[in-house]
């Protein structure tokens, strides 16, 4: 991987670790991006990770942008040097496939689509070689996820597949994007899925909704309290199908004050993932099983 570091004015740097979207690529930029929060280095005022690279922003008055590249590159050294591992957590997310809310949505804007006649989880199954959008739903679930950033709208998550690179689900984005997409859809654009953290337009295809709330900026929700938005880079996803029953009771007690989501902490091994991708999954969903 070669990395290109690039200015933005005097105020910021653009790392770029990786023009391939890759796990290896995601992996390095999260571990900078650790290694430069906890270097605490004077005059940096925001770190933003994104998908394969991120960005700094500094006080050029505080340290000069020379130096501060310099701090960066020598971060890299570390980063590729370090042990490939990472404590996070796993998080289950329930999902009702096939719900009637981004049915009716999807159905609006079928003039925007490849596909005018069928719906998105049926043309994400033709395109992937399912016979069925039941089959790619399973394929949608059966392994986790990796949070590369969150983003784009507060509280976004981008989620990468932890599946051998051939294996991987690809899908295109809308022809044209929509002007309404409802709230905690999840989604899928490229080889990313999504949930949309707030109601609003979008061009990723429509698979289901999930009931668990993930951005709260008022800080209502229970699990909440402590900071508005609830994923973050380096968390692990294992989407669990549920049916409308289980939609609506969990729904409730989101409202209510009474659902935890399903968490556990976890051993993240890059190299000992891409040796055994099946193995480490496995591992990864079993931890779930006493939360």
């Amino acid at each position: 991987m070669k990395t290109r570091y690039s200015h933005g004015g005097d105020e910021h740097i653009f790392v770029e670790v990786d023009e391939e979207m890759s796990l290896d690529a995601f992996f390095k930029s999260l571990s900078m991006t650790n290694a430069l929060r906890e270097a605490d280095i004077d005059g940096v005022t925001e770190i933003c990770p994104a998908n394969a690279s991120f960005q700094v922003k500094f006080d050029p008055d505080v340290i000069a942008p020379g130096d501060m590249l310099d701090k960066l590159k020598a971060l890299e050294d570390v980063a590729e040097s370090a042990e490939k591992k990472m404590t996070t957590r796993i998080v289950e997310v329930p999902v009702f496939y096939q719900d009637p809310w981004t049915h009716e949505t999807l159905m609006r804007f079928r003039e925007r689509h490849q596909d005018p006649d069928g719906t998105d989880l049926d043309y994400a199954a033709k395109i992937n070689g399912y016979d069925s959008a039941e089959a790619f739903i399973e394929a949608h679930h059966s392994s986790p996820w990796f949070v590369s950033m969150v983003g784009f709208v507060a509280g976004l998550p981008f989620l990468y597949q932890l599946v051998e690179r051939e294996k991987q689900l690809q899908v295109p984005k809308y022809l044209r994007p929509r002007t309404d997409t409802p709230k905690q859809t999840v989604g899928y654009g490229g080889c990313f899925s999504c949930i949309y953290s707030v109601r609003g337009a979008g061009g990723y295809q429509m698979f289901g909704i999930t009931p668990m709330t993930i951005f709260d900026p008022e800080q209502t929700v229970s699990y909440l309290k402590d900071f508005m938005v609830f994923f973050r880079p380096g968390d692990i996803v294992k989407f669990a199908p549920i049916d409308r029953a289980e939609y609506d009771r969990i729904l409730a007690a989101v409202e209510d004050g009474s659902y935890r989501p399903r968490i556990a902490e976890v051993t993240f091994d890059l190299d000992a993932f891409n040796a055994d991708m099946a193995g480490v999954n496995a591992k990864l969903m079993e931890a779930l099983d006493g939360a």
